[in-house]
């Protein structure tokens, strides 16, 4: 009997897969002192089996459920209803029906109960699944228990849990259902208190919802709540709801909406002394579980009885810090325009080369910015770097408002960030062949590398790595080459100010930048132009490369007419840019190289989307709208007083941008190309683990630390759990949206435009290119999905340089990350593309398919 119930004591913390994630909490929290849980048991999942193991239409249709996705709903919800009936209609098993009685003849049968579904995939720490499957209240006697337990079980196959476990990844197969049976308590109030606050995820501060009744009005969204924020034995706010109705269980069973007395309408639910008193026994469970909760809990007779707890699954995780100090973090995903989790060996690269404080929280990467904030140089700085990210800069300002982190003793207040000084500017050389002479010495270097490196195995491959990180570093630190691109960036930030001042005339700089020698990444996108030219003559080409699917269908091509030279060009183009990708600064990620199949798309979009020799025709119009307004600018200045001096000075400063802006996008490219020397090393060295069955799989060593990675191929050995466990961890990071800052106490926080005269329903964001367009938006979340046709707009979370082969496709841009110096923004400024970047939810704001209007030169969005 004891598999089939047991009862809330009885469950130990190794049961998840006989009790769900509810009955397991449930279990726990009866075991802490002082805690008030209403006594119960659980029917476990070993009753749900042996209910419908024997039922082959079951299986079958469970078969079916399996094949289809997410999109079919008409069938899921014809499939499920059947399943459902099939559970309502199968008898409880004998033994199960004895359990129960015997449970209910200890606890009272005359009592009422809440008969509540447990899933085994539910109120986990990485999923909730809340609110999926049915609860029932106040149910009197044995055999209403049975028949809702009965409920219970059918619920596990509605539609919305069907769907649920379909878009989160769960198997049907492997989520049973156990069912909670708990005495009721008729509360005079009951409610919901988060031990973190779940807006702004703050860890020191927790919320309490609270109403009048039964705390299912509350859950279902059927009544307003009062919401309580205390902060440390301290009620900091409180917002009092007017409270029309409430549900109250019935004494014979059910439960019914009443009216609540105007009177009491607008009153407090909980008295100053309750809400203290569910504070700290909040604080207490959370301590018990090591975690934020979310817990339910109800009064009656002034007593708390919590009747629920799991973990807050939406909170971002706090980057790790060995100390009680104050922090404050900044992502380092918003700034280099890749805001997806990076696997750990991906992670422990960027951190063997950068020299900055970085911590790590939730697979990506933050760096300190506390001891910046501590003196007024460090923040007037700071300010000055995020002008270009109003979104961040606003956050700092409410930091430093809040005075959150406190300035050293003996520093002043700091000054408000001054003018920008173009005295350096003044004084640099103006010469392109500093830009060539860095870019040579660069390819050098990587050829060096590939020759040294192709003699290193085992664990001198790691060392040898080690050692030629310092080389990287010295190029991708190098004083010279940062003041090449940050002088073009100043340059062209003063053009912006002074064209305004003097001509009105805004963003000037953005015509300036269009189609500039050696951007590296520009120039991709339009050498992907180039191979479609290759391959447009031959039609048996483009047919067989519509049906391509898989990676090897570049040795196929020679079949063909015009095969060898499609396939040559192919070649050429990854010769010169295969090491790049989406995502690319985590090296696990799949290179063009090793998935050549990624560009075909691209390809025979270019194709179908341009005539021949687009590439050099985009380029030549580029140059020559820029030279157009160079002289433009120019006329027009000399006519002002003082014209000749300000025309002399904007000439140099155009200057300054048309050599140096496109060297902006190479060092990274120098980067890039080295990991990815680094990462075929590594595959052989996985190759040979998997050999020796260390590993299940090459890309298992992507789950792996470089120090730990270095270790394994030492010793040969390595606990499977480890692969396991952090491919997990990497799922749930998945799911999770990085904030732009978070402080050490888990608030996340962000700016916001302050901008006046948008039109209404407008969607702010920060112009980076200048141009006003509409088109219809194609929100593409994932490169190899997207299917444009000439004159669409790309909407999207981020766009790092992998993402450029589409630029040439699109007539704007819209991301919701994003600076004015950021990648997308360079490069949509030398296309000429309108650009509105550092939009708040703007994959979801915008649908696919709509039309839509970019103001790239005021920063909003219209949906037409």
């Amino acid at each position: 009997m004891s598999s089939l119930v047991l009862g809330f004591q009885e469950i130990e913390k190794s049961q998840l897969f006989l009790v769900g994630g509810k009955g397991l909490n449930l279990g726990e929290l009866s075991k802490i002192q002082g805690v008030q849980v209403p006594e119960g048991f659980c029917i476990t999942t070993a009753g749900y089996q042996k209910a419908i193991d024997q039922n082959e239409t079951y299986h079958a249709l469970l078969g079916r459920l399996t094949m289809l996705n997410a999109d079919d709903r008409d069938q899921i919800g014809d499939i499920s209803r059947k399943i459902r009936h099939i559970i309502l209609e199968a008898d409880i098993p004998s033994d199960v029906v004895e359990a129960v009685t015997h449970y209910l003849s200890r606890f009272g049968e005359e009592h009422a109960y809440a008969v509540r579904s447990s899933a085994t995939a539910e109120d986990l720490p990485h999923a909730s699944f809340a609110g999926q499957q049915d609860s029932f209240l106040n149910i009197i006697g044995v055999d209403a228990i049975l028949q809702h337990i009965s409920k219970c079980w059918a619920s596990l196959f509605t539609d919305r849990a069907v769907i649920y476990r379909m878009q989160n990844g769960f198997d049907h197969h492997q989520v049973y259902l156990s069912v909670i049976v708990q005495r009721m308590v008729f509360p005079q109030a009951s409610g919901i208190l988060f031990t973190a606050d779940p807006m702004s995820g703050n860890r020191k501060q927790l919320s309490i919802d609270a109403g009048f009744g039964l705390g299912e009005a509350l859950v279902s969204g059927f009544v307003s709540a009062d919401c309580y924020k205390v902060r440390e034995g301290e009620i900091v706010d409180k917002r009092i709801a007017t409270k029309t109705l409430a549900i109250y269980g019935r004494k014979e069973g059910g439960t019914e909406t009443r009216k609540i007395d105007p009177d009491q309408q607008k009153a407090q639910t909980l008295t100053d002394q309750q809400i203290l008193r569910l504070e700290r026994i909040g604080r207490q469970i959370e301590a018990y579980f090591g975690q934020p909760q979310d817990i339910e809990w109800c009064l009656a007779d002034d007593t708390f009885y919590i009747v629920q707890s799991r973990p807050i699954t939406t909170l971002y995780p706090i980057p790790e810090a060995n100390d009680q100090e104050k922090h404050v973090y900044l992502s380092v995903g918003h700034q280099q325009m890749m805001t997806d989790p990076i696997k750990p060996l991906g992670l422990s690269f960027y951190l063997l080369i950068t020299p900055a404080p970085m911590r790590k929280a939730g697979g990506r990467l933050f760096v300190d910015i506390a001891p910046r904030l501590a003196t007024s140089v460090g923040r007037e700085a700071l300010l000055k770097t995020m002008e270009s990210d109003p979104l961040i800069k606003g956050a700092l300002m409410t930091i430093i408002e809040r005075d959150f982190i406190k300035l050293l003793p003996n520093e002043q207040t700091a000054p408000i960030p001054g003018r920008r000084n173009t005295d350096k500017l003044a004084q640099f050389e103006n010469d392109p062949t500093i830009v060539s002479d860095l870019i040579k010495r660069t390819q050098t270097s990587i050829e060096e590398l590939k020759q040294n490196i192709r003699t290193k195995s085992g664990a001198d491959l790691f060392d040898f790595i080690l050692e030629d990180i310092q080389q990287l570093k010295k190029i991708l630190f190098d004083p010279q080459s940062t003041a090449v691109f940050m002088s073009a960036m100043e340059a062209s930030l003063w053009i912006n100010e002074n064209m305004y001042k003097w001509l009105g005339e805004k963003n000037a700089a953005d015509t300036i930048s269009q189609s500039v020698p050696n951007n590296i990444t520009s120039e991709m996108g339009l050498a992907l132009l180039d191979v479609a030219d290759v391959i447009r003559p031959y039609p048996e080409v483009i047919d067989y490369l519509q049906h391509a699917k898989e990676d090897n269908f570049l040795d196929e091509l020679v079949k063909f007419k015009g095969g060898r030279e499609t396939r040559d060009a192919i070649y050429d183009f990854l010769g010169k840019y295969g090491m790049r990708c989406t995502g690319e600064i985590d090296i696990t990620r799949t290179r063009w190289s090793e998935k050549p199949i990624t560009l075909v798309p691209l390809i025979l979009s270019n194709i179908k989307n341009f005539e021949p020799n687009a590439g050099s025709r985009k380029f030549e119009q580029g140059l020559q709208e820029a030279l157009e307004k160079e002289q433009e600018l120019i006329d027009r200045l000399k006519q002002l007083p003082d014209g000749e001096q300000k025309a002399k000075e904007t000439k140099r400063m155009i200057d300054l941008v048309r050599n140096f802006i496109g060297y902006r996008e190479y060092p990274k490219y120098g980067y890039i190309s080295r990991y990815f020397v680094y990462k075929r090393a590594l595959m052989k060295e996985a190759e040979r683990l998997v050999q020796f069955g260390v590993i299940h799989e090459k890309e298992d060593i992507y789950y792996l630390t470089f120090e730990e990675l270095h270790e394994v191929v030492r010793t040969n050995k390595l606990d499977d759990r480890i692969i396991s466990k952090r491919k997990d961890e990497y799922r749930l990071y998945e799911r999770l949206t990085p904030p732009r800052v978070i402080t050490s106490d888990g608030e996340t926080l962000s700016g916001e435009y302050k901008r006046e005269n948008l039109p209404a329903n407008a969607i702010a964001g920060l112009p980076v290119s200048s141009g006003v367009i509409e088109g219809r938006a194609r929100v593409i979340l994932n490169m190899e999905n997207a299917d444009l046709e000439d004159g669409d707009i790309l909407v999207t979370s981020f766009t790092d340089p992998g993402w450029t082969p589409l630029f040439v496709s699109i007539k704007g841009l819209v991301t919701e990350v994003g600076g004015l110096m950021t990648h997308g923004a360079v490069i949509a400024r030398e296309y000429g593309l309108p650009a509105v970047v550092g939009v708040e939810n703007a994959t979801k704001l915008i649908i696919d398919g709509q039309r839509i209007r970019v103001h790239g030169t005021e920063g909003y969005i219209e949906i037409l």
